[in-house]
């Protein structure tokens, strides 16, 4: 019912039961060829292993049955496995390694597989941002602090905030995919005993038929790599989270600074236009810190293999993949066609009729008058401001004291949203630049 809303058919395809399988599957036809490789058996044997190694040859659902009573998928596949080949390779199934190696090794090439896609959209990602930031570079908009409004800025400023998140976000997770993601392959407790001194050779073999970094030693409980795996994944998610809660607060009827290219509906008010891809990106990314609390928890575990944790991390890491997958596809499609309201912004910046232009006017007056008294006369004419209903601007021009040290074209100046946006158009030029350049 809800598995549409909160994955993608890519990801999906990359991290679901069969995914998980073949890729178990390809760890025993890459330990096969490289043992083949290092002359442990005869080429022919590997040969006879590799051409089994294929998901579709196996019932997925009796292997996870039958799973349960060894708290492990693997027993069962190799079992299955070795009934498949023929009678001179069944002794080389699976030799030297255990059923950690499998799993490990097999999350690592789930992650790679996964994260093409996610990276992929995270990309387009800071592309609609990088494009948003370009065209809205002077588009002129109220700041807000604590929920209220603050001082003038630019959408494209915030925009060229976006694009510098994602791509960080972006290049931790396309790190940890290039140099964090490793082959596992110890034997039952780290040390290859049954390879003999074949077992460094097998490992390297092993690592390159893989694509996978190859480990100075085994990692069955040294879970950095994992550790840093959910960290990346996490703070990709907060990015991605970030945009959508922007979204969703520009959106709202009382701001209407922005909206969805295709809102959504209502059951029972037919008026109302949810932005729904942020709903959903929320949504997805709110669930993500979780996960990874459980990815770090299971960190420390028992000697050599642990007794639990490593178990803890299978559902956890797969869903994280499917949440974020999810999140970062929705962003793409909400930036490809979020409505921007320039109007609307500049409505919103005259709300308070000109008091955030406040700090523009003290500092103005500084040079004359110094800070404090700067300060204070500002302070005393906003709040004539409000109790009159009148702009601030108004009252500059009305004060004597004002007037005595500022002329007209001066308050006028002062009090422009556009001429006071410090570096911000600056920020988003050294925010475009950055992008051009990776």
């Amino acid at each position: 019912m809800f598995g549409p809303m909160f994955g993608t058919p890519e990801v999906t395809a990359a991290t679901d039961r069969t995914a998980w399988l073949q890729a178990m599957l390809d760890f025993e036809a890459a330990l096969a060829a490289a043992q083949a490789s290092a002359g442990v058996f005869p080429a022919e044997a590997a040969r006879e292993i590799v051409r089994h190694c294929r998901a579709e040859l196996f019932d997925a659902d009796s292997i996870a049955r039958r799973a349960a009573s060894s708290a492990t998928p693997v027993i069962a596949l190799v079992r299955d496995l070795t009934e498949l080949v023929g009678p001179s390779a069944a002794a080389h199934v699976h030799r030297g390694a255990t059923s950690q190696d499998v799993v490990d090794t097999a999350a690592m090439l789930v992650v790679r597989r996964a994260l093409e896609t996610v990276v992929a959209d995270l990309h387009e990602v800071a592309r609609q941002c990088e494009r948003l930031a370009r065209e809205h570079r002077g588009t002129v908009m109220i700041a807000r602090s604590l929920l209220q409004q603050a001082l003038p800025t630019t959408f494209g400023c915030r925009c060229a905030t976006w694009l510098t998140a994602v791509r960080e976000a972006t290049a931790a997770l396309e790190r940890v995919r290039r140099e964090r993601l490793a082959v596992q392959f110890g034997g039952a407790a780290g040390t290859l005993a049954s390879l003999g001194a074949d077992g460094p050779k097998v490992l390297g073999l092993l690592a390159g038929e893989l694509g996978l970094a190859e480990p100075v030693v085994p990692w069955h409980t040294d879970r950095t790599r994992v550790g840093e795996l959910a960290g990346a994944l996490g703070t990709a998610a907060g990015v991605l989270g970030k945009i959508a809660l922007d979204v969703k607060l520009h959106a709202q009827t009382e701001v209407g600074e922005l909206a969805e290219g295709a809102p959504g509906g209502s059951s029972a008010m037919p008026h109302k236009r949810n932005p729904v891809d942020a709903v959903l990106v929320s949504a997805a990314t709110e669930r993500v810190p979780g996960l990874v609390s459980s990815l770090l928890s299971a960190m420390p575990q028992e000697y050599e293999r642990a007794a639990g944790a490593w178990q803890a991390e299978w559902e956890p890491l797969t869903e994280l993949l499917g949440l974020i997958g999810s999140a970062a596809s929705r962003t793409r499609h909400l930036l490809s066609d979020l409505r921007v309201d320039a109007d609307r912004m500049a409505a919103n910046l005259e709300l308070t009729r000109g008091l955030v232009m406040a700090e523009s006017a003290a500092a103005a007056l500084t040079p004359s008058l110094g800070r404090n008294d700067a300060q204070d006369l500002v302070g005393r004419l906003c709040r004539q401001s409000v109790e009159r209903g009148t702009t601030l601007r108004d009252e500059l021009l009305d004060d004597p004291r004002v007037r005595g040290v500022l002329s007209r074209d001066d308050v006028l100046g002062a009090t422009d949203p556009s001429a006071y946006l410090g570096s911000a158009t600056a920020f988003v030029d050294r925010a475009l630049a950055e992008q051009e350049e990776c």
